[in-house]
């Protein structure tokens, strides 16, 4: 996935957790899902790791290709 892509569905649908979702971590997706991203702190987290480029797939591996 391109950096950008990545930071668009992050900041638009961060908050529903769908950024865990596509990045298979599917339990802490509902928990996105049920609370808005933990009140918005996690999905605040998780856009900063994703811009930087350190937000990783389940198995570890980076979830932006370039």
């Amino acid at each position: 996935m391109s950096k950008t892509s990545a930071i668009l569905i992050t900041l638009f649908l961060g908050g529903l957790g769908v950024h865990r979702f596509m990045a298979g971590k599917i339990g802490t997706g509902i928990i996105w899902l049920l609370t808005g991203g933990c009140l918005g702190i996690g999905w605040l987290v998780d856009l900063i790791k994703v811009c930087t480029g350190s937000f990783t797939r389940k198995d570890g591996t980076p979830w932006i290709t370039e």
